[in-house]
């Protein structure tokens, strides 16, 4: 699995392409809990590669959320509609803040 690893203003972006599964979610999270106690102020996970995430990937999307203190900010977005309706079913979309693109994301 491919884990891009980029800066956008202030922000650290991880974009994950293709899929994070069961086989892939081991070193997604491993890369986002490096970036998570790297200390950097707003982390975005740009999804606008991503073709597929399974629950496993879900797991690591909520850890990373939860250990992500105040005022520090854990954002995601750039979205493909199945990949929204995914998070739309889990729930996920109430309790993470999710938006269109980078931009927006890092306001």
């Amino acid at each position: 699995m491919e884990i891009k690893v980029e800066t956008f203003g202030e922000a650290t972006v991880l974009v994950p392409v293709a899929r994070v599964d069961s086989a892939t979610a081991k070193a997604f999270e491993a890369r986002v809990l490096q970036v998570v106690n790297s200390g950097v102020s707003r982390i975005i996970l740009d999804f606008s590669e991503l073709d597929y995430i399974s629950s496993a990937g879900l797991r690591v999307v909520l850890v990373g959320a939860k250990m992500t203190r105040a005022p520090r900010k854990f954002v995601l977005c750039g979205m493909k509609p199945h990949i929204r309706e995914v998070f739309d079913v889990s729930g996920f979309a109430k309790i993470l803040s999710i938006h269109a693109d980078r931009a927006a994301a890092s306001v």
